[in-house]
């Protein structure tokens, strides 16, 4: 299978690439990226000879077959429309699109082409929020009462480059990070039905270039099966560190039980029973170290790290079986709608209503 990669950045450089090259029979054929110097540094680490600073030459390709979009948010629709009208199957960075709308046009184009289409919320692969999942639907909590995500990094005053800018990313630390937990919640819980929200931009200026984006955001939800919810998720938490160093943890209580999943610690969960000691590890079963089918070896490589790349053999075992990917453009689409309506609460301050899908 031959696939192209537009935006050479380094979410590209760290999963998408690491993650194809596990892939049996699959190649990166073509190259692209908006800036000369990072398409020639993704050129010389891949030895990728096809290359181009024009998507359109790229997407238009005989030998390409597949698409994954890792470029800024606000090019993300208009690049997979593209690839979509000629006949790629797509694979996106979140959020997908600028808004919800935007978003759900792009399922219903690829429905139309007839092709795969997946969102990358990459820690749906994490095996510990996939036995989390698993326990969920086998019951084993019972009915779900409350939901709870908090991510907390410190990232600073750094410039962040585009993801800084209104314009190109929509919004900042909530489509950044908290939307994989809005994914979280619709995956453990269901959909949300209402939601009251606020956001706060405390760095102005980051390195001396303007920064009109949420730094801190905050939810607080009604789902539709009765549960709460409340999500939390920051760039400012001085002295928490990054990444998987930093604080980033879902708990859900149940009436049988209550699991905490904490993304540090990928083969384990805590796991109290009403009316118990409390919470206990509860390890998690060989069965769920891998997706499904995946070629990795899970003893291989930083298991922090390598479990993000079961998301390309997903995207290509899905396209060869010509099966839905999961999770698809609707399900970030999903998320963008929770998004919507946490900007428009906030601009409003009250609660809003969440709108049926499409």
């Amino acid at each position: 299978m031959n696939i192209a990669i537009i935006g050479c950045g380094g979410i590209t450089l760290q999963n998408h690439l690491p993650g194809l090259a596990l892939c049996p029979d699959t190649r990166v054929v073509a190259l692209c990226d908006a800036d000369p110097a990072t398409l020639e540094r993704a050129r010389s680490q891949t030895g990728v000879s096809v290359v181009s600073t024009r998507y359109a030459e790229i997407v238009g390709r005989d030998d390409v077959e597949a698409v994954i979009i890792a470029t800024p948010n606000v090019t993300h629709a208009p690049i997979a429309h593209a690839a979509l009208a000629a006949g790629k199957h797509v694979l996106c960075e979140k959020p997908i699109g600028m808004n919800a709308a935007e978003a759900w046009g792009m399922v219903q184009a690829a429905e139309r082409a007839g092709v795969r289409h997946m969102t990358a919320f990459t820690y749906r692969f994490v095996p510990a929020m996939r036995y989390l999942n698993h326990l969920v639907t086998r019951g084993v909590l019972g009915e779900i009462r409350h939901y709870r995500s908090c991510r907390l990094q410190d990232w600073g005053t750094r410039n962040l480059g585009w993801r800084q800018v209104r314009k190109l990313a929509g919004t900042g630390e909530l489509g950044d990070m908290l939307s994989h937990r809005i994914d979280f919640a619709h995956l453990l819980v269901g959909p949300m039905r209402r939601l009251v929200a606020h956001l706060k931009n405390l760095t102005p200026l980051r390195e001396g270039a303007v920064n009109d984006t949420d730094d801190w955001v905050a939810i607080l939800a009604d789902f539709q099966c009765g549960a709460t919810g409340v999500l939390e998720s920051s760039k400012l938490a001085s002295g928490r560190n990054e990444s998987w160093r930093s604080l980033d943890s879902v708990e859900l209580n149940g009436s049988r039980a209550s699991a905490v999943f904490i993304t540090g610690k990928w083969n384990e969960l805590h796991m109290g029973r009403a009316g118990g000691p409390g919470l206990e590890i509860l390890p998690v079963p060989r069965e769920f170290w891998t997706w499904p089918g995946s070629p990795r070896d899970p003893g291989a490589g930083d298991p922090l790290v390598t479990f993000r790349y079961d998301q390309a053999f997903e995207f290509v075992d899905a396209i060869r079986n010509q099966r839905p990917c999961v999770p698809s453009f609707a399900d970030g689409a999903r998320a963008l709608a929770v998004m919507d309506a946490a900007v428009r609460s906030a601009e409003l301050r009250q609660w809003v209503e969440l709108e049926p899908e499409g």
